[in-house]
């Protein structure tokens, strides 16, 4: 919940227009709002327009008295001191600086081009923070398997007297099979699933809808779980819900993760290096490597809405060929 009685007025006119025009998940106003608040409350800081004189101390100042006067004196100098100042006190990974970059970008052409309440957009010439590239961290084939073969194993819950593994093995299948975001799968309902076409309709990023084709392991995995699913007393707003949790309401993004963790464990692999959306990852990596899948097919698969954010799973595959250059047996030849 955004405390928006916090927030100048223009910063709700923002977060309204990018919830209901740009349609945004929740998720991302949530994160415009903490993004552009604390840029506004170092500006304040920076323009000495508080008692406040310690940068330790700029997350305590308040905004919600900012008028647009100060917002049109902004420059792009004064957001490129901002980002130095998220590095050099948070240690600001540049991934973590892009997003900010994101966030104050369009902000500022919400107030320039939208609303007209300011005349000069200062972050018309801001630049994205260069990433690194990374290799994505996955399972692999084996390690998939294995981890399949632990969750469907019948076992105790930690958290009372059922056995969940058919709904654990569920979750797991669809992770490794599909590349779900961990949103898109606890938003599952039972109605958006086709068993006669064997497809599933999910709500991705931007609250985008999307088709995903179901193969045999996953529709087996489901019915498995439908058969020993709760129907009774389960809570009316989780009626619809695939996936429920011991109290009979629609399974959390927390459990889902806690889930995962103790499979992780249980299969003997590493909870610290891996995760929900490494599994994502995982199937991505596994249908590009073995099922030679179009990369834009796999984009459409995935949800991505640049090509070049799927890209990175073409370097791993790259990786597996320089891999298998090197370690030809004439390799080592002089």
């Amino acid at each position: 919940m955004i405390a928006t009685e916090s927030n100048p007025d223009f910063l709700n006119d923002f977060l309204d227009y990018s919830a209901t025009i740009l349609n945004k998940s929740s998720n991302s106003i949530k994160e415009y709002n903490y993004d552009i608040a604390h840029f506004l409350k170092f500006i304040k800081y920076k323009f000495g327009m508080t008692k406040v004189e310690d940068e330790s101390e700029i997350k305590l100042i308040e905004i919600n008295d900012l008028t647009i006067d100060t917002i049109e004196k902004i420059t792009l100098q004064d957001i490129h001191a901002f980002l130095g100042y998220l590095k050099s006190n948070y240690r600001s990974k540049p991934a973590t600086l892009a997003r900010k970059v994101s966030s104050i970008r369009i902000f500022f052409k919400y107030l320039c081009n939208k609303s007209k309440k300011i005349s000069n957009n200062p972050a018309l010439d801001l630049e994205t923070p260069k990433l690194d590239k990374r290799l994505p961290k996955y399972l692999t084939l084996e390690d998939s398997q294995k981890l399949l073969d632990v969750a469907e194993q019948p076992k105790e819950s930690t958290h009372g007297n059922h056995d969940n593994s058919e709904r654990n093995f569920a979750i797991i299948t669809l992770f490794l099979n599909c590349g779900l975001r961990l949103s898109e799968l606890v938003n599952i309902n039972i109605k958006d699933i086709d068993f006669y076409d064997n497809k599933l309709n999910v709500i991705g990023k931007g609250n985008k809808e999307r088709t995903i084709y179901l193969n045999n392991a996953c529709i087996s995995a489901i019915k498995k779980y439908l058969n020993v699913r709760p129907h009774e007393s389960v809570k009316s707003a989780s009626r619809d819900a695939l996936f429920l949790s011991e109290q009979k309401r629609r399974i959390s993004n927390r459990t889902v993760q806690y889930i995962i963790k103790e499979e992780l464990k249980n299969a003997g692999l590493d909870s610290q290096k891996y995760s929900v959306h490494k599994l994502r990852h995982t199937a991505a990596t596994l249908m590009y490597q073995y099922g030679q899948v179009d990369i834009r097919a796999l984009q459409v698969l995935l949800g991505h809405e640049s090509i070049s954010t799927t890209q990175i799973y073409t370097h791993v595959n790259n990786e597996q060929v320089r891999n298998a250059v090197e370690n030809n047996p004439l390799a080592n030849r002089t």
